[in-house]
């Protein structure tokens, strides 16, 4: 049996899967301070909503702004939303060789975003959610293990 890798948290030992983790990406010709803010703000794609969220500093702001219902978020994002998050992922670990590096190193393990706040892209804490970022991770991983070591773009 696989063994499991948990993370949530950024300081945690694996906390570099966390989308929070302060490595830049270059993605749809712009640089974004996280992969957590390039997600966020494709919700607004196109607005100037996206622009507030990539310029600003905090991811946990970031996020904040883009789970802000009072804007109107794009009228196919249930639909997109997992290939954005895919491609964000992808551009982290195919950007950053030491992230890519421990990606790897994690092997067959499966990968669980454990946190209770969050049954869609997390696990719901108790193993009942959908884990659609552990599962878009381990996707990278195996993409980038058929590369070998070199980046995805």
């Amino acid at each position: 049996m696989a063994s499991v890798i948990h993370f949530y948290r950024t300081g945690d030992e694996h906390g570099y899967l966390s989308n929070f983790t302060p490595y830049p990406i270059e993605l749809n010709g712009k640089r974004w301070p996280t992969s957590e803010h390039c997600f966020q703000a494709q919700k607004f794609s196109g607005t100037e909503h996206e622009e507030a969220i990539r310029i600003e500093k905090s991811p946990m702001v970031a996020a904040r702004m883009g789970r802000d219902r009072k804007k109107p978020i794009r009228p196919d994002w249930e639909s997109r939303k997992d290939d954005i998050m895919r491609d964000a992922v992808r551009a982290k670990f195919g950007q950053h060789a030491e992230l890519r590096k421990k990606l790897l190193a994690t092997g067959e393990a499966v990968i669980v975003e454990h946190t209770v706040q969050d049954a869609y892209w997390g696990d719901g804490g108790d193993g009942s959610g959908k884990n659609m970022l552990g599962k878009i991770l381990m996707e990278v991983r195996e993409e980038l293990a058929r590369l070998g070591s070199g980046a995805v773009e």
